[in-house]
């Protein structure tokens, strides 16, 4: 039995679509079950008395409605992402399918460790290609995500600092730095103290030397930073850090830029997050996991959290208590071991460029992000002096007295067919929109997306701010009433009362 519908072809993707409470048929049902002859159930007596308030649907409506909502979603298969400080770059299929092995995707992690050999193995291969790429000999591959990255990192900061006695209260933390950096600093038992920056965009040396002493335990630092930029005096920072016998923490999210070319162990860095899914392929904003694996220097390896994975002979065994005689580990921070998937297509990313692949990824993160600069600077206002490194920030000074927002101007761009970059972030500039382009755009990719940004920054500049006030027009829904007056509790959908 179907149920009546208006067809509306091709012109429905472009129509609001109905909530799926809204088209319920009553009576309908996508399946048909026999009657049950239940003499007895398991539910103690607690049954259900009235209707739960499911709409009643046939399959061909449920498929449709779900189809329609998805065809109005935005993705990277779908099209070009400018946000900035995200990395929404496209992931080869490759890596999907590898995941996907039965061998890998069936696993479980309760199995005795004689069937998960190759597993095992491929969790060492790949800590040690993270090792090596970022010459620090300790790596922690259980974090599950970026933030839990940074709050692993800094358990094993306390961890050693306990160890030798140093209470130390704070932790510093750059203006430039990725948000997640304070709340974890906070979410393990420290004060945060914020460092500015200089006009170049970078860490304001005085204000940093000013604010380090002995109760500091660490500094977090973005590099590049979330300006796009380089922290071109790291070295000096890096000595500055233990010289006061603090530890020097590196947010790594942006390690894409600088991947194949730069080694953070290097630069003095004693500790680092990854995040596999911006750098060495997962997908990335499709609701799926993340990963973030740390390296730590030779000083904190000891008291990175278990478990671990270790050769022993032919076999591969996973540590899940101290193992070494000199581990120190301050604990779990994960059930099992980390995002496997991920940990396959990290691996597979890495094998399937080398080292000269891994390079070219760095050097077309920057050079596209370069171009957009170079393409774009007499148009819109940039806070800080170029070259930039894998995203480039501009202000919104090119809209001054037209009337025109960086919000406005943002989802203009959802009207001519792109995500908008990245609104008002950083902080350390005003009404910032921030782009990264991705090493996996095209330069005819690019020159759409840079034809489009002129086109509408030259509008607004000529004074048709009613056009960007009111957008976007094309899309089901139009522009929220995002002020504060019509901010209003949220009302949740209920089912009809009886």
């Amino acid at each position: 039995m179907s149920a009546p519908e208006t067809y509306t072809g091709n012109r429905g993707l472009q129509m609001e679509e109905p909530l799926i409470f809204e088209a319920d048929s009553p009576g309908l049902c996508g399946v048909d079950f026999p009657d049950a002859d239940i003499t007895s159930d398991r539910l103690g007596g607690v049954k259900r008395e009235g209707d739960i308030g499911l709409p009643g649907m046939a399959e061909p409506q449920v498929v449709r409605h779900y189809l329609r909502l998805s065809q109005k979603n935005y993705s990277i298969d779908a099209g070009f992402y400018p946000l900035g400080s995200c990395t929404m770059k496209h992931n080869p299929r490759l890596n999907e399918k590898l995941a996907r092995l039965p061998g890998f995707a069936g696993l479980h992690p309760l199995q005795p460790e004689t069937t998960t050999q190759g597993a095992l193995e491929l969790i060492d291969a790949t800590a040690h290609w993270l090792s090596v790429l970022t010459g620090l000999p300790g790596v922690a591959m259980s974090p599950a995500a970026g933030a839990h990255g940074e709050f692993a990192g800094l358990m094993t900061i306390r961890a050693a600092l306990e160890d030798r006695g140093d209470a130390r209260k704070r932790v510093l933390v750059p203006e430039s730095a990725h948000g997640t950096n304070p709340a974890s600093a906070h979410a393990c038992g420290y004060a945060v103290e914020s460092i500015p920056a200089n006009d170049r965009g970078r860490v304001d040396l005085d204000a940093f030397r000013a604010a380090l002493d002995t109760d500091v335990a660490a500094l977090m630092l973005t590099n590049p930073n979330t300006c796009g930029l380089f922290e071109d005096e790291i070295i000096e920072i890096a000595e500055a850090v233990h010289e006061a016998g603090a530890f020097f923490y590196c947010d790594g999210a942006n390690f894409n830029a600088i991947v194949g070319r730069v080694r953070p162990g290097d630069l003095g860095i004693d500790c680092m997050h990854i995040n596999l899914h911006k750098t060495f392929s997962t997908p990335h904003g499709g609701g799926g996991p993340g990963s973030g694996p740390v390296v730590l220097s030779e000083a904190l390896t000891p008291y990175a959290p278990v478990p671990y994975v270790v050769r022993d002979g032919n076999r591969f065994r996973l540590i899940e208590d101290e193992g070494a005689s000199d581990a120190k580990p301050f604990g779990r921070i994960k059930g099992f071991h980390g995002q496997f998937g991920v940990f396959v297509r990290a691996l597979a990313y890495m094998m399937s460029l080398g080292a000269d692949g891994l390079k070219q990824v760095a050097e077309d993160a920057v050079l596209n992000a370069n171009y957009l600069m170079a393409s774009l600077e007499d148009v819109l206002s940039a806070p800080f002096a170029g070259p930039c490194m894998h995203e480039v920030l501009f202000d919104d000074r090119f809209l001054a007295d037209s009337g025109v927002s960086t919000l406005d101007f943002a989802k203009a761009m959802i009207d001519e067919g792109f995500h908008p970059m990245t609104m008002y972030f950083p902080l350390v500039v005003h009404g910032a929109l921030l782009m990264e382009p991705t090493e996996t755009e095209s330069k005819a990719a690019l020159d759409s997306f840079i034809g489009t940004v002129r086109s509408l920054a030259e509008k607004a500049k000529a004074g048709d701010a009613e056009l960007f006030h009111e957008a976007p027009h094309l899309t089901p829904r139009r522009r929220l009433d995002e002020t504060a007056a019509a901010r209003k509790p949220v009302l949740r959908w209920l089912p009809p009362e009886d």
